[in-house]
C-alpha cells in the first residue's frame, strides 16, 4: 500500500482556491475592457477633430488676402458667434454637422482683425488676423454617450498676415 504522504499532485481544496483566484482576476480583467475601450474611442475622436480643424486651416492659409490688387477671401467674423464675411459672402460658414463620415463633429471658424482694440494677445496690426477654427463633438464617457448638450473640443489658433 502506498503511503498518502509521497502522493504527487493536487487536492481538491487546492484546485477549488486556484480556479477562485483565476475567476476573480478574469472578473476585474473583463470590468476593465469597456474603460480601455472608452480611452481607445476618446483619443480616436479628439485626433478625427484635430485633423479637421488643422485641414480648415490649410483651407483658410490657402485663401488669398493681399493689398495690391485688394483681395480679401478670407474675411473677419462680426462676433465670436458669428462665421467670417468678405463683401457680404460668408467665407467660412459654420458646419453643424460637417460633411459625412463626420456627422458627429461641428466645425466653426472665428477670425478677427488684430488691428482692433486690444489686437491678437500683445500684437495689434492691421495686417494680422488671428483664425480660430473650432470643431466639436459629443464624448463617450465610462457608461456611453456623454448627455445631451456636452461636447468637447479641438480648438486650432493660427495668426495669418495679408499678402
Amino acid at each position: 500500500m502506498h503511503s498518502l504522504m509521497n502522493q504527487k499532485g493536487m487536492t481538491v481544496p487546492e484546485i477549488l482556491a486556484a480556479v477562485v483566484v483565476i475567476m476573480v482576476a478574469l472578473v476585474a480583467l473583463a470590468s476593465a475592457i469597456p474603460i480601455s475601450a472608452y480611452g481607445i474611442q476618446e483619443g480616436s475622436q479628439l485626433t478625427t477633430a484635430t485633423f479637421l480643424a488643422n485641414q480648415r486651416m490649410e483651407q483658410v492659409k490657402l485663401s488669398a488676402w493681399t493689398e495690391t490688387p485688394p483681395v480679401d477671401k478670407i474675411g473677419l467674423s462680426a462676433s465670436s458667434t458669428a462665421a467670417p464675411l468678405s463683401g457680404g459672402t460668408t467665407t467660412f460658414p459654420d458646419e453643424s454637422p460637417v460633411a459625412a463620415p463626420y456627422a458627429q463633429f461641428t466645425r466653426t471658424v472665428r477670425i478677427t482683425d488684430c488691428g482692433l482694440g486690444a489686437g491678437c494677445g500683445a500684437v495689434v496690426d492691421s495686417a494680422l488676423r488671428q483664425v480660430t477654427v473650432t470643431v466639436s463633438y459629443r464624448p463617450l464617457t465610462g457608461r456611453g454617450q456623454a448627455a445631451t448638450g456636452s461636447t468637447k473640443s479641438a480648438i486650432v489658433t493660427l495668426v495669418v498676415a495679408r499678402r
